[in-house]
């Protein structure tokens, strides 16, 4: 049996100590994102920690469900006790993870739940939904009396619905005050302050294009929400080029470190923070549970998955919505 130590990072506990030696699998949607990149850094200094082998696999593009298949197939092969998983698809990836847990193995999502999220044993993740709304409650604050007349720009990550994309999308639109129609999708609504949705595919480039896109339906876009910080940097650019970068309000998810010194530097006006490495770390610990001890992780109570906290960053407070100022995110960040 093993004993644990206790230790907190960003007021979630984690739980350490000596393992058998365990064979896990970590497949993100691609290894140059910073997001994952850091998320792989907590898993392999986890199972270092831990005594355990981790290999790691990655899609070439977001996107490259096929390549994330090819990999769960191989976990399978290997005889690993579990996989920790970003799925580019997260409806199609089902079949293989449903192989997966009928070989034995724990199959846990990261930051991205499946479709539908009991696909896999459990979903270790920050609160996207949450993380979206906590910005749209701020954008609308900053904007007072002028948040009835809005003219927003969402820049979204994929055409592939649902994904965690969707529920960012859809909770700064409820945080904004603007209702939803299907929760599960992004681009249905009817409020007319929605300029236009584009996608960016979680990059700068594309939210250049995706900006310049929106701009070109209507030159006078003042609020700018970013499915993540790359993207938002790409939009602040495009705005940039057209000496509007000061006027619009831009806002995103993520809390890497090169988004919070956007936020810091007016680039971005508000950020909310997650934690990879948390969430990484975590999973490791949960496939080593489940070899020794046979036991998967339980949902944080009142949810369907576990949660693993998310901060809105911002040198802007505004009333009624709680926030961390970029000093501190800078010492929580990532990336």
């Amino acid at each position: 049996m093993m004993k644990f130590l206790l230790s907190t990072i960003a007021g979630v506990t984690l739980m350490t100590g000596a393992a058998q030696a365990t064979t896990a699998c970590l497949i993100t949607k691609t290894d140059t994102n910073p997001f994952f990149v850091k998320m792989k850094e907590g898993a392999t200094a986890k199972a270092e920690e831990l005594g355990m082998e981790l290999k790691t696999f990655a899609g070439k593009i977001d996107g490259d469900h096929e390549t994330q298949v090819a990999a769960i197939e191989t976990c399978i092969a290997d005889g690993a006790k579990g996989i920790l998983l970003t799925a580019s698809d997260t409806s199609s990836i089902v079949p293989a993870v449903q192989q997966a847990r009928d070989a034995g193995l724990v199959v846990i999502a990261l930051d991205t739940p499946l479709s539908p999220i009991d696909a896999a044993d459990a979903t270790f993740a920050t609160d996207n939904f949450l993380a979206g709304e906590l910005i749209g409650q701020w954008a609308a604050a900053a904007l007072g009396e002028q948040a009835a007349t809005a003219k927003i720009a969402m820049l979204d990550l994929a055409v592939s619905q649902p994904t965690v994309g969707v529920l960012r999308d859809q909770g700064f639109l409820k945080g904004f005050g603007i209702d939803l129609n299907d929760p599960n999708k992004w681009g249905d609504e009817d409020d007319a302050r929605i300029i236009g949705n584009d996608v960016t595919a979680g990059n700068e480039e594309g939210g250049r294009k995706a900006m310049e896109n929106l701009l070109a339906q209507d030159p006078m876009i003042n609020v700018v929400y970013t499915i993540n910080e790359p993207a938002a940097a790409g939009a602040y650019e495009a705005l940039k080029s057209i000496g509007r970068e000061n006027d619009v309000l831009i806002v995103s998810v993520d809390g890497g470190c090169p988004g919070v010194q956007n936020v810091k530097e007016g680039v971005i006006g508000a950020t909310s923070q997650q934690y990879p490495m948390m969430m990484a770390a975590l999973g490791v610990e949960a496939i080593q549970k489940w070899a020794e001890e046979g036991v998967k992780p339980e949902p944080t109570p009142g949810k369907d998955f576990f949660d693993t906290g998310v901060a809105l960053v911002t040198d802007k407070p505004v009333e009624g919505v709680d926030s961390i100022d970029t000093t501190e995110g800078t010492n929580l960040c990532w990336g």
